[in-house]
């Protein structure tokens, strides 16, 4: 019907603009993982945009001059999935949702192209910075082991007994280390969300995080969007699928 003939449509033009975008990468001076870890930043404030696939072409060439691309075996765009877990009422969404500082976030994350899994914990405190700790995982746990459940219970306030599957996400990410400075860019796009059996796709929206040690003021990248008239915003990727699959939930603040 219409809807499928839409999304082929949409398809058909995502990939169009994902080979693109490919093209563009290849005119990036590539930087290692290794190269890379030295601007790990575990520690740090996080800036995030949320705006349309056919405006990053012409981000991307304008941000060569500034900016390596992460390269592993000569691929520049990588596969992750990742399972967040919360509440059974949601709490760490609705922190969110609410502006609470000194929240978090648990999930488990699989970096598909290099076949390792993570479990994470996000924290942001009351001064905005964000921290994250990890420990390694052999697989995306449906049920959490001993040694994950004490991980979360020694580095959050929530019982791990409490905690359920939310939200699955999966998405390709690209990541950008910026030639001179302490700072790192994710840019996400093709994300998928699933929750139960639910499915909700957004191949034409992308998801960029600038990552930086202290909150410098200057940023190329963020210079470049300016440019866009793109604005900062606060929805994370956890509520963002929460909101299209979890009609239950509350939303106000994320309406504007």
């Amino acid at each position: 019907g219409r809807d499928h003939f839409l999304d082929g449509g949409v398809s058909q033009i995502y990939l169009i603009t994902l080979e693109g975008i490919e093209k563009i990468l290849e005119t990036f001076e590539p930087i290692s993982l290794d190269e890379m870890d030295k601007v790990k930043l575990m520690d740090r404030t996080d800036t995030k945009f949320i705006f349309t696939i056919n405006k990053l072409p012409g981000l991307l060439r304008k941000a060569t001059d500034y900016y390596k691309v992460l390269t592993i075996n000569n691929k520049r765009l990588f596969l992750y999935r990742s399972k967040y877990l919360d509440t059974l009422n949601s709490q760490m969404y609705l922190e969110h949702h609410n502006r609470n500082l000194n929240r978090y976030k648990v999930r488990f994350r699989e970096y598909v192209d290099s076949d390792t899994r993570f479990l994470e914990i996000k924290f942001k405190n009351n001064k905005g910075r964000t921290n994250k700790t990890r420990i390694k995982r052999k697989k995306i746990e449906d049920d959490i082991s001993k040694m994950s459940k004490k991980f979360i219970d020694v580095n959050t306030p929530y019982n791990s007994e409490n905690l359920e599957t939310k939200l699955w996400n999966q998405f390709s990410r690209l990541t950008l280390v910026q030639k001179k400075m302490n700072e790192r860019l994710t840019i996400d796009m093709n994300l998928q969300f699933i929750k139960d059996s639910k499915v909700h796709k957004l191949p034409f929206l992308v998801i960029t995080e600038v990552k930086r040690s202290r909150f410098s003021g200057y940023s190329d990248f963020i210079n470049l969007l300016n440019e866009e008239w793109i604005k900062p915003t606060g929805m994370s990727k956890y509520c963002l699928g929460m909101i299209l699959l979890d009609k239950n939930l509350k939303y106000n603040r994320f309406k504007r």
